[in-house]
This record gives C-alpha cells, sequence and structure tokens, in this order.
C-alpha cells in the first residue's frame, strides 16, 4: 500500500508558484508546471474557474484582499499572475514582507496605467503614437484639433478585448464622451489612430538575473476588439524588421524591469515612402493570447517559458518546430449547437488530425473565449484555412463552406 503521506510530505520540497488568477491563463500555466516539476497554489474565486478546476491546491479568496494574497503567497518561492489587476499598494506591502513578486509592482504598473505605459515608452525613445492626457473637455478638444480627428480614448486602467476603447466620429461625439467618462471618475488618455496595416505582436521573457529570450514576432488578427488569430511567424515580414523588433521587445523588459512573459502588442503602418513603421500599441506582463501558438508551434512554449523566468530558472529555446503554426482561438457563437463540445473535438481530430484542440474548462456565453486551436504546416493559406474551419466547426458545428 503507498504511503499517501510520505508522498504529500515528498511534494513540500518542489518549488512552490503562488499564481493568483484562475483563467486559462492560470490553468495553461499549471499544465507546465507539472512538467517543470513544479507545485502551484492558486488563488481563485470560484471552484469551477477554469484553473481551480485543474489546480490541486486552492485557496478560495479576492485578489484585491491583501489577507488573502498574503496566505496564497505563504512559503511560496514566487508569487505571479495571470492578469495585471492586483492593487499595486498589496503587492508593495507583500514585497515588504519579503514575498518574491515577479514581475514587480513598479513593472506592472506600466501594464496597469496606459498613460504611465506610454509615457515610460516614450522616455526610452520607443516608437509610440502621438497621446495625451485628458483631464478636461478643453484638453481632449486641443486634441481632436491637433491630430485632425484622429482620435482614440482609452480608459487608463482595466479594459481589454475591446473594452474601454472608444473611437468617436465627431468632435462633438468626443465632448459628450469626454464628459461622460471624467463624471463617472475614469481616468481617461487619447491616443492618434494610425493608418493601420495590421497588427503584430513581440513575445520576450526576461528572468530577474537579466537573461531574454524572444519569441518570433506574429501577426495578430483582430475582429470587434477581440483577438481571433495569430500567425506565426508574421507573413511578409522581413527578417530586418522582425529582428529590430524582438530587440525592442527585449529592451522594453529590462528597462522596465519586467520578469516572466511580457507581451508587446503593436501596430503597422506605413511612412510617407510606404515603408513599414511599426509603433507600440500595449504590454502585458503575463503569458498573452497572441503567444498560444507556442504551446504546438515552439521548441518551449510562452507558459513553459514564464514560470521558468519567475523562478529564474535559464530560459528554454524558442525555436520554431514548424515553418507556420496559426492559433484560431473558439469563442462562443450565437448560440450553443446541441452536439456535445466532446463529440466536435472528436469530429475535428477525425478530419484534421493534426488539429491541436485547447479548451479551457468554461461554460458556452456567446463571445467568450473557450478555447483555441493550434495548427501547424508548411503553407501559411493551408495551415489558416485548417486552423478557421477547426474553430468555426467547435463553434458552430458544422463545416464552413470552401
Amino acid at each position: 500500500m503507498t504511503n499517501k503521506t510520505a508522498v504529500v510530505d515528498s511534494v513540500q520540497f518542489q518549488p512552490l508558484v503562488a499564481i493568483i488568477g484562475d483563467g486559462q491563463l492560470a490553468r495553461m500555466m499549471h499544465t507546465e508546471a507539472i512538467e517543470l516539476g513544479v507545485r502551484v497554489r492558486l488563488l481563485a474565486g470560484a471552484l469551477d474557474a477554469s484553473a481551480a478546476q485543474v489546480v490541486h491546491e486552492v485557496q478560495l479568496g479576492d485578489y484585491t484582499n491583501y489577507d488573502d494574497l498574503l496566505t496564497a503567497s505563504a512559503n511560496a518561492a514566487v508569487m505571479t499572475f495571470d492578469h495585471e489587476h492586483v492593487p499595486t499598494e498589496h503587492l508593495q506591502a507583500l514585497q515588504a514582507q519579503g514575498v518574491n513578486v515577479q514581475p514587480s509592482p513598479h513593472a506592472l504598473l506600466h501594464a496597469q496605467d496606459k498613460l504611465m505605459m506610454r509615457q515610460r515608452l516614450a522616455d526610452l525613445g520607443a516608437p509610440v503614437p502621438a497621446f495625451q492626457s485628458i483631464d478636461s473637455v478643453a484638453v481632449a478638444k486641443e486634441f481632436w484639433q491637433r491630430t485632425n480627428g484622429q482620435v482614440c480614448v482609452k480608459a487608463r486602467r482595466g479594459g481589454y478585448d475591446g473594452n474601454g476603447v472608444w473611437f468617436p466620429d465627431t468632435e462633438t461625439e468626443l465632448v459628450a464622451l469626454v464628459e461622460k467618462l471624467l463624471a463617472a471618475g475614469t481616468l481617461v488618455m487619447a491616443e492618434e489612430k494610425v493608418a493601420l496595416v495590421r497588427e503584430l505582436s513581440a513575445m520576450v521573457a526576461r528572468t530577474p538575473s537579466g537573461q531574454t529570450q524572444a519569441w518570433p514576432v506574429v501577426e495578430s488578427v483582430q475582429t470587434n476588439g477581440i483577438c481571433t488569430e495569430a500567425i506565426a511567424p508574421a507573413p511578409q515580414l522581413s527578417a530586418e524588421v522582425d529582428a529590430k523588433v524582438r530587440l525592442l521587445a527585449a529592451q522594453i523588459a529590462t528597462e522596465l524591469d519586467v520578469t516572466g512573459a511580457l507581451a508587446v502588442e503593436l501596430f503597422e503602418t506605413r511612412d510617407a515612402l510606404g515603408q513599414p513603421v511599426v509603433l507600440v500599441n500595449e504590454l502585458a506582463m503575463r503569458p498573452h493570447n497572441t503567444g498560444h501558438w507556442t504551446q504546438d508551434g515552439c521548441v518551449t512554449s510562452q507558459f513553459e517559458q514564464h514560470l521558468r523566468a519567475v523562478l529564474d530558472y535559464p530560459l528554454g529555446d524558442t525555436a520554431l518546430t514548424a515553418p507556420v503554426t496559426v492559433m484560431a482561438n473558439v469563442l462562443g457563437g450565437p448560440t450553443d449547437p446541441q452536439l456535445p463540445m466532446a463529440k466536435r473535438m472528436q469530429d475535428v481530430w477525425q478530419k484534421y488530425p493534426q488539429a491541436k484542440i485547447h479548451l479551457y474548462g468554461k461554460d458556452y456565453r456567446s463571445g467568450r473565449k473557450l478555447g483555441h486551436v493550434n495548427v501547424s504546416g508548411d503553407d501559411i493559406a493551408q495551415t489558416r484555412k485548417v486552423a478557421q474551419a477547426c474553430a468555426h466547426y467547435l463553434v458552430h458545428a458544422t463545416w464552413p463552406a470552401d
């Protein structure tokens, strides 16, 4: 008979990572933690949350509550996150108590506050769109005039997946929007809209001791402000631009003292001569939707790398394992088909056995991220077609028309 107590006691010698957040990113970190021999403790809001379904050691609590955070971090080698919304003052207090917080509170500020991020990137000389803090209607109107009406308004804190971002069509709309947001106490900034060619994402990982490792730059396809597809490597991106962007991502990680995985979301536009110009859009200091392809298209996934990085382990190789990998998100459709998801998955594998399906354990809701599909291949167009078809079937239980 196995001595369960002895087994449990031996587990205590495994490095403990406290993960704050219970979403799919924490769930996929846990998968890699198993292979790395790392123990995970999760601070979750509910036992049926995506990550809480699979992690053995779950503490129910609130990430905005200091005592819950302190309990979750007890005896942990490191505390890390699957989102950036933990109050900075709590993280600073935890650090003062000796908790190893990675990434650190001073780094996370630049992912939590978009204006602070813009200001810091501008100070570094990183390419960013023109921007302005908006604390009055007069300032908003001046920025409208300065940019010839090409204005994007953003909530400085909070928004994601298209939330907290507005594109007023007229100055009158801008004034009404700013008045409403300021009256509600929302911190607001504005950016100049760029003539967008496409969106890119550059992911890099950095350890506390300063080692960095970047992945190939990918194209991020957005639909209604939500990433629906990532194509790796980004099609028709020159080796020169890819290297330049990777270097920029590593520089940002180093200068902002980011540890773990960092996603640098970018706009690609054109200069007056028609040459590609890349501008930094936003930062995410954690694994990111645009890095999910690394699970099946790279030697080292973003989830394994994030854990290695925050533990200050040597970083893994980020070389491609196939010429092309496409990630397609599975988003809940207008209705949920009667065909069970398990049967839909079998149908996908019957037709496309190369498809790698990653589900998040979430119940159906229209527009909700339920999972993603990774497909690797040799040809970009064919690989995209297969990935999109697989995601479509998982959502609708029907194959798309050719």
